[in-house]
């Protein structure tokens, strides 16, 4: 399929989704066009997003992580350094995100073990019952929220987990990354119900 005719199909596509929800998807006209959304005539409000994910691994790739025995350095530092890059990196990373006067970032690494085999995963270098949870909050004072942010500093600080451990382990699973707290705008206070990310025991 040529180039022209992607894009076509493409812009049908979406053009038809938007239609059947009612243009809802912001990023997405009624012809199917792409674009970054004005947010101009938005009042600045306090916004905050929290986001979660860990990195899944075996016993031995956890213990070197604990005793700071990573040829490449100290993985937790380093990862923490890593996700705050990401959320500050965001926009240049997610085509219709906006440049956004972040105010406040933080990145939270810990270890965990896991409390029930059952909610462990097995791969041929071990069993992955152990894991690097990580949790970020992002704050602004703007037109648009920071999901994505929050996003990004987890995925960035979880990439960072993996290059640093990858020649102990290539088994490791990111796992579990998602918004979990969001608040400000229009849409207000939203939390994540408890669900079935729970299983590992933070050290």
């Amino acid at each position: 399929m040529s180039g022209a005719r992607a894009a076509v199909t493409l812009r049908a596509f979406a053009a038809a989704a938007a239609t059947r929800r009612g243009s809802t998807l912001t990023h997405v006209d009624a012809t199917g066009d792409v674009h970054m959304v004005d947010v101009s005539d938005k009042q600045p409000t306090l916004r905050t997003a929290r986001a979660r994910g860990r990195v899944l691994m075996n016993q031995e790739t956890f213990d070197l992580i604990r005793q700071d025995g990573i040829k490449k350095g100290n993985v937790l530092a380093v990862a923490q350094i890593a996700g705050i890059q990401g959320a500050k990196s965001c926009s240049q990373l997610i085509p219709l995100c906006h440049p956004i006067a972040i105010t406040k970032v933080s990145v939270d690494l810990a270890l965990a073990t896991s409390s029930s085999s059952s909610s462990s995963s097995s791969s041929s270098d071990g069993a992955l019952t152990h894991a690097v949870e990580i949790e970020s909050l992002v704050r602004c004072k703007g037109e648009t929220g920071v999901e994505m942010e929050a996003l990004a500093a987890v995925s960035a600080a979880a990439l960072t987990v993996f290059d640093m451990c990858k020649a102990v382990s290539k088994s490791m699973v990111i796992d579990s990354i998602r918004v979990v707290e969001k608040s400000g705008g229009k849409s207000g206070h939203w939390k994540e119900q408890p669900s079935g990310h729970a299983g590992l025991k933070v050290e």
